[in-house]
């Protein structure tokens, strides 16, 4: 499996850490931040969001502060359901739920590398159920498909 990750600087020694933690058993595409130096963290949750929505990858991390601003602006991008999530029970019951095929988190806000590395496992050996979930999903691709 595929996944991109991405991060601005508050997230930057965070995903450094889970990049070398993933690549243990996935292709990681590594779309940055590459240093501690100030940037806009929608600049990578936009590059991320589209590589997963490309295909370029099946699934994809952002980390900044809170891993608010990351996920509104992937949300943004066409096909992509972007969880911000603070626990392992939210990081399950995304995928489970909503069949997040985006993952985002907050290096400020506790979450270091044990706890990211519990979350994201959990995130990917949990499948989506479908059923009742797949009818709202499609509410809102429907939504999302509209001119």
């Amino acid at each position: 499996m595929t996944i991109a990750i991405g991060a601005d600087h508050r997230g930057y020694k965070l995903k450094s850490t889970l990049v070398d933690w993933l690549k243990e058993n996935h292709e990681v595409k590594d779309l940055g931040a590459d240093s501690r130096e100030s940037c806009d963290y929608s600049d990578y949750a936009i590059q991320v969001a589209e590589t997963v929505s490309s295909g370029k990858a099946q699934l994809g991390i952002l980390i900044c502060g809170t891993g608010i601003g990351m996920s509104m602006a992937a949300n943004k991008v066409k096909g992509i359901r972007a969880a911000r999530v603070c626990t392992v029970k939210d990081a399950e019951m995304s995928h489970r739920h909503n069949n997040a095929n985006l993952l985002c988190f907050g290096a400020d806000t506790g979450v270091d590398a044990e706890l990211a590395e519990k979350m994201i496992t959990v995130w990917l050996e949990n499948e989506f159920e479908g059923g009742r979930h797949e009818r709202r999903l499609g509410k809102i691709s429907d939504y999302e498909d509209r001119e």
